[in-house]
């Protein structure tokens, strides 16, 4: 997996074998379910959680299986939202992304390059994709690549992104454009928001340098230009955002990725996530494979609300974060927490049990003190 996310060539198609076999996980039905950069983010964020690696690797629609699980939860944007994000990003684009250029620099005698990057199918767009940003850098024009197609492996199994802009400068330099709905008040925005559009650009950026690594005189940025509405209006203004942090560990996570067809390998015949199989085999299905349950996954997984309840009836310490669960070194449950603190249980000796009934006794004369029982 290490060498997939290094610069080489693009990834290659999951053999018949595979493909097939994630076919099988799906069901019959159903159609794959694309892996975007926002999920991938989400993916790198956590990559000890075979589940999710195995879902998503497999196209399999989350929401759809947490539903049939009955642990449905509304999760991503609004369709308000949805439809505000489109009508801002139409407004930039618009007479062949003059607002856009504008943002970037870019004088209005210019001339700009907008290839068409029609192709049939993801496959057929990614590489019309690598082609045009070959032909810009060769060229050593201004170019905008408007909704691009890249392809990244991962996990063994190739993922298409699709980022809202590439822009390519004279010098050869790649230019990722993150265009957003939410504001700019007095040139800042909601830091989790900068944050999440940051962690996702690194995606995009990551595939872009496989691209990069084939192409003579390509470089690829690593800042970004996030463009949003400016203050309470309309408007779009900009901002450079650099990246080189997300990057970093994204590509460092996502080789920690367990391949998909060792965990599909792994599962017992027969298995399968077919949302039409009655609630107990979906239910066996899913907690056949690993999860890595964290609060963190509320906000980016469809399954979290389903992972958090088996986290909870098993007491595992990792319901109450990472960060608790880093410092609680070798108690694994919550019981074993309660326990130790309590002295009935641990070695004295372990700093984490020691810390525990330190804090258990001076809670114990904090409430004495106050008069509590």
């Amino acid at each position: 997996m290490s060498e997939s996310l290094d610069s080489g060539p693009p990834p290659q198609a999951p053999t018949t074998a595979l493909r097939q076999r994630l076919a099988e996980l799906r069901g019959p039905a159903a159609q794959p379910h694309p892996l975007d950069a926002r999920a991938l983010a989400a993916l790198a964020a956590n990559p000890g959680c075979e589940r999710r690696a195995l879902l998503d690797g497999a196209g399999v629609d989350k929401a759809g299986l947490a539903s049939a699980l009955g642990s449905a939860a509304a999760f991503g944007q609004s369709q308000f939202a949805f439809m505000r994000g489109n009508a801002f990003e139409a407004k930039v684009k618009a007479d062949g992304g003059t607002e856009l250029l504008r943002l970037l620099g870019v004088e209005m005698s210019a001339r700009v390059r907008v290839p068409d990057l029609s192709a049939a199918g993801p496959e057929g767009r990614a590489a019309r994709t690598a082609l045009a940003l070959r032909e810009a850098t060769a060229a050593g024009a201004w170019t905008l690549l408007d909704h691009p197609m890249l392809a990244l492996e991962v996990a063994g199994s190739p993922a298409y992104l699709e980022p809202d802009a590439v822009v390519v400068h004279p010098d050869g330099r790649w230019t990722v454009v993150e265009i957003k709905s939410f504001p700019m008040i007095d040139a800042s925005a909601d830091a989790a928001k900068v944050g999440a559009a940051a962690r996702q650009a690194g995606v995009y950026v990551l595939a872009l340098e496989r691209v990069a690594a084939l192409t003579d005189g390509a470089e690829v940025a690593h800042s970004i230009l996030l463009v949003c509405p400016k203050d309470f209006s309309n408007l779009p203004t900009a901002s450079v955002v650099d990246v080189r942090k997300q990057l970093s560990v994204t590509r460092r996570q996502l080789t920690r990725l367990t391949r998909i067809e060792d965990i599909a390998a792994a599962l017992p015949e027969g298995t399968t996530f077919d949302r039409e199989r009655p609630a107990d085999e979906l239910t066996a299905a899913v907690e056949s494979v690993s999860a890595a349950y964290a609060p963190e996954c509320l906000a980016a997984c469809e399954l979290a609300f389903h992972c958090r309840e088996r986290a909870r009836d098993a007491g595992v310490v990792e319901a109450l974060g990472r960060g608790v669960r880093g410092e609680l070194g070798g108690l694994t449950t919550i019981g074993e927490v309660l326990a130790a603190a309590r002295g009935a249980a641990g070695d004295p000796d372990d700093p984490a049990v020691a810390a525990l009934r330190r804090a258990s006794a001076l809670r114990a004369e904090a409430l004495e003190g106050a008069g509590c029982r």
